[in-house]
Order: structure tokens, then C-alpha cells, then sequence
């Protein structure tokens, strides 16, 4: 193995160290996080962010947030809410799925709401976020993972959702081993004539889509929209009082 081989092997281990350790430390900090977010509860919508489900496996990733949605709507944490996701990877759409789950485990079907637009993890928070608000939902919280909740975080500002709070997975709070798993109809989310994302979007589309560019192409559109609808009324309200003084 050359220098430059050591020098690359190195720096990844580092980094790969390093994200271990953040990660460790987040979770071990989730449980003061979760204590200073409950403070501002009850929410009136908890938005749960979705992951591909594969055909007869409940995946630990779904298992944990559908678990954790069902823990804080017991806990008087949540008053609703909101799976997102739509069918991105598999012919699953991910949100049904896990409102499937929830259903089975106790949330009332008249408290869950599907979001199934999202194909990306921005796309989650911005969709879901503007679901709330349509259904007259005023305090709304994120509620995932401790790496997923720090992710999206960061578009709290891009999207002009400041009021958003986030709320990280306790996993010491989870009783997995307690609940024997639900049996639903997974059919009911299916998608027939399914196309992955993978083969619809290039790498490089999928990350932009991740890292929200495709909602902060709609916010410039929507902003511009309204420049153009604003200056249209000047225009004809101008257009207007010229008519009344002849």
C-alpha cells in the first residue's frame, strides 16, 4: 500500500471515528433533549419521518419510530400524528406502512395522517409541516432518530419553519421486547407498477433531493408567483384609478 493509500485510510478511519463518537454522544444526550422539548408539549402534530419497507420485515428503523410515535401519543406528548413518506425504494408507500403499524398498536386511525408525497428526508419535514398547518395545526414537533432529528434541523430556516421543534428517539423509553410484533396487511401500501427512485433520479438528483433542493426550487417559485400576482394588482389597480380620474 503506497503513502497516499495510508494517508486516505487514515483520514477515513478518523472521520468514521469521529461520527461514531457524535453519534454515541447524541444518544446518550437524548434523554435531556427529550426532557427539555416535553416542556413545550402537548404537540398538536408530531410528524415521523418514513424508510423503505421491505416485503414481510419490519426493519429496526421503522420499528423504532413507529414505537416511539405510539410512546409519545400514550405519553400525552402528541395529540396526532403525521407518518410521511411516499413509495421511494420499494413499492411500499412508507407512511401507510408505518400507519398501519401504528393503528394496530393503538393510535386512533382519526389521529393518524398520511403524508405521501416525500421521497426525500427534506421532503419529509417541508410536506408533512405544510399538512399540519392545512388540517389547522398549530404547535408541531419531528419526531426520529437523534441523527435524522439533527439533520433536518438544518432546514428549519431554509424553509421558513422556525416554530418546528424536534424530538430524538430515547431508545431506554422503547419496550420492543414487550409488545409482540402487529400483524397488518402490507398489500394495502402497495404500489403496482412500481419504479424506484434509484432509476428515476440520478445520484447526484437524489442528494440534491435530500439536501432540499427541489422545496427551495417550490419556495422560489412560490415567491415569485406572488411577486408576479403582487405587481399584476398594482398594475391593474393603477390602471384602475387612472380610469376614475378621466
Amino acid at each position: 500500500m503506497n503513502k497516499n493509500m495510508v494517508k486516505i485510510a487514515s483520514v477515513f478511519i478518523v472521520l468514521t471515528m469521529a461520527m461514531l463518537l457524535s453519534a454515541c454522544s447524541s444518544i446518550l444526550n437524548s434523554e435531556k433533549k427529550y426532557q427539555s422539548i416535553v416542556r413545550h408539549a402537548p404537540f398538536d402534530a408530531v410528524i415521523v419521518p418514513g424508510f423503505p419497507h421491505q416485503k414481510d420485515n419490519w426493519s429496526m428503523v421503522v420499528k423504532c419510530r413507529v414505537h416511539w410515535a405510539v410512546y409519545l401519543y400514550k405519553n400525552g406528548v402528541a395529540k396526532n400524528i403525521i407518518f410521511s413518506g411516499s413509495a421511494v425504494y420499494t413499492p411500499y408507500v412508507e407512511s401507510e406502512i408505518m400507519a398501519l403499524y401504528a393503528e394496530k398498536m393503538g393510535i386512533p386511525r382519526e389521529h393518524i395522517f398520511i403524508e405521501n408525497k416525500a421521497e426525500h428526508t427534506s421532503e419529509n419535514l417541508y410536506y408533512s409541516y405544510m399538512l399540519a398547518k392545512e388540517n389547522g395545526f398549530q404547535s408541531i414537533a419531528v419526531a426520529s432518530d437523534v441523527v435524522q432529528c439533527g439533520f433536518l434541523q438544518r432546514f428549519k430556516s431554509k424553509f421558513q419553519l422556525e416554530d418546528v421543534k424536534f424530538i430524538p428517539i430515547v431508545y431506554g423509553n422503547l419496550e420492543l421486547k414487550e409488545y409482540p410484533d402487529p400483524v397488518i396487511n402490507q398489500e394495502e401500501a402497495f404500489v403496482p407498477n412500481f419504479i424506484s427512485l434509484k432509476e428515476r433520479e440520478s445520484f447526484f438528483e437524489r442528494y440534491r433531493g435530500t439536501h432540499g433542493y427541489k422545496i427551495k426550487q417550490l419556495l422560489k417559485d412560490s415567491k415569485r408567483c406572488a411577486t408576479g400576482y403582487s405587481s399584476e394588482m398594482n398594475k391593474a389597480s393603477l390602471q384602475q384609478s387612472m380610469q376614475n380620474h378621466h
